[in-house]
């Protein structure tokens, strides 16, 4: 009998890995086309707005709402409630069904009543963002119609995120990840049709050119496209096996656990969204001040959206798919187990993490220019953007392993460890941002900002790795993953300088147009994944050299 055990246990282990490398793969596979036609849409937009303080109007006004619904539900659903949904599965007599059904309602609730809050204290929520712009100016005025048009994106948000999770307690990873490239096709639409809005051939760049209709037609669009991407996840988890009835019995039915945790994950967001709300404040002067120069708020987030492309395709499929692995791995006091598979997950997303913050280190005005330097925005004006993608490079590489380590704080229902990393993460971040805004010029400002964040994500990681180690009862690395870790960094290192090499050579012969730069970036970025993979195969880092090569074997 006993034998049989192990050998069921031996049987039930890879069965689970390759349960979670299928999940992971389904996801990634999804995250790849969401962010593909994602990078599509910001192109448009980029050609459409420009990066100057129209555009910046825009981009203020569109992260309200996503700051709002992570301040008002959002950062408990993704980091807290997985655990609890599973463990209810688990543990009421019903399958969970009345809890999931409870939390449903709770969130809608919620969601609804935040929502007409938001928009009713539109210009008091926007003034957050742009202290110092004057209320009278044409840029604050315009922000505020922005925001009127997209705050109710917060309740789809919402809709979104609580179907998702329902689906993820079930194991259910791939519907969550395809359903955001309904709202880019929506996006891509509307930013088509806004360039075809635009008079003769004269480019819409100045907050006194844009009309009414144009005003609404973004504003209405925007939001229809996340409603799209919520209401899309609906038939999915009818098909899961979820079927909502609303239910205002919270009292004494077992949400008390979740609202706990949820507390410090409260705390967690609103941390991070004091730093993000200093950061624009800054960014935002930069862009009064040089208001078609490019060199604010808005090349700042087209530079960090880019920057996170690798973060969202690779990390987050893993984090999604193991979570519920590695909660049920605490729950019966696996630790080892935990640790092994946040070991296995930073390996593994190393070996695209790292190449690839090298990549936008050595390359990133290079990518601005070719992805950017279109419509509105000409080659000079998408330069500081490269020049940011260039200073949060290295930074993903702590980045994406913070996010992971968090997870491993997340499965034991730990919520208020995380919350003090981000205090620690915050406070540095404001204090490198804040030296900057008063000791840069406003040229160099905000790619200061870049950096700084950077930085503080390497401060985060050494404080997050010791205190995980602490509370998982031993270190996360037993030697493979420093080794692993070293190895990557020495082939990635040599691989940039090849890369950006290449890169130099091209452009002194077809130059810095259009077509050239296209080929300038292909052409580096080859040269870097080529040396990357065979630098990396030689060293011995065995998550590569499980990639084939045609013709290596």
């Amino acid at each position: 009998m006993v034998t049989g055990e192990k050998t069921t246990a031996r049987h039930a282990k890879p069965k689970a890995e390759a349960g979670a490398g299928r999940a992971s793969v389904l996801m990634a596979g999804g995250t790849v086309v969401s962010r593909a036609s994602g990078l599509i849409r910001q192109v448009l937009q980029g050609a459409a707005l420009g990066p100057g303080l129209l555009a910046t109007t825009y981009n203020t006004a569109n992260i309200v709402p996503t700051s709002l619904y992570t301040l008002l539900i959002g950062g408990a659903l993704n980091a807290v409630l997985v655990p609890q949904l599973v463990r209810a599965r688990a543990t009421h007599a019903d399958g969970g069904r009345a809890y999931e059904q409870r939390l449903v309602t709770l969130v809608v609730s919620v969601l609804a009543v935040g929502t007409v809050l938001a928009v009713w204290a539109a210009p008091e929520i926007v003034s957050l963002y742009m202290r110092d712009t004057p209320q009278e100016h044409a840029a604050f005025r315009l922000t505020v119609v922005f925001a009127r048009f997209l705050l109710p994106q917060i309740f789809f948000y919402g809709l979104f995120a609580i179907m998702g999770q329902v689906l993820n307690a079930r194991e259910r990873f791939g519907a969550m990840m395809w359903t955001p490239v309904l709202n880019n096709v929506v996006l891509v639409a509307m930013f088509g049709v806004y360039l075809g809005m635009m008079t003769g051939s004269r480019s819409v760049t100045d907050v006194t050119d844009i009309t009414d209709a144009q005003v609404r037609w973004l504003g209405i669009g925007t939001t229809l496209g996340i409603a799209v991407q919520a209401v899309a996840l609906v038939p999915f988890a009818r098909a899961a096996g979820f079927r909502f009835r609303p239910r205002f019995d919270w009292r004494g039915a077992g949400l008390g656990s979740g609202v706990h945790a949820a507390k410090w994950t409260l705390l967690f967001v609103l941390t991070n969204l004091v730093a993000l709300t200093v950061v624009t404040r800054y960014a935002n002067a930069a862009d009064m001040e040089l208001s078609k120069a490019g060199v604010g708020y808005t090349a700042y987030s087209y530079a960090q959206t880019i920057w996170m492309l690798p973060q969202s395709v690779v990390t987050v499929s893993l984090v999604t798919a193991l979570l519920p692995r590695m909660s049920k791995a605490a729950a019966e006091g696996r630790t080892g187990d935990l640790r092994a598979d946040l070991s296995r997950a930073l390996r593994v997303s190393g070996v695209v993490i790292v190449p690839a913050a090298v990549l936008f280190t050595v390359l990133g005005p290079d990518i601005a220019v070719l992805l950017f330097a279109h419509g509105a925005t000409d080659a000079a004006t998408a330069q500081p953007l490269g020049h940011m993608l260039q200073a949060f490079g290295l930074g993903l590489i702590p980045f994406s392993a913070q996010y992971l380590l968090l997870r491993g704080f997340y499965a034991f229902d730990d919520t208020r460890t995380p919350f003090f990393m981000a205090v620690w993460i915050g406070a540095v971040n404001i204090a490198l941002a804040t030296a900057c805004h008063l000791l840069l010029p406003a040229r160099w400002a905000v790619t200061g900002m870049a950096g700084a964040y950077t930085v503080s994500y390497f401060a985060g990681l050494l404080l997050t790795a010791r205190l995980l180690a602490r509370r998982t009862g031993g270190r996360l690395d037993d030697g493979t993953l420093r080794g692993t870790y070293a190895r990557l960094l020495c082939a990635a290192g040599a691989a940039g300088v090849a890369g950006w090499a290449a890169a130099r050579g091209c452009a002194g012969v077809l130059g810095y147009g259009t077509a050239g730069t296209a080929l300038t970036t292909i052409v580096g970025t080859l040269a870097l994944a080529v040396v990357y993979l065979l630098l990396a195969r030689a060293l011995k880092v065995d998550e590569v050299r499980r990639i084939r090569i045609p013709g290596l074997g």
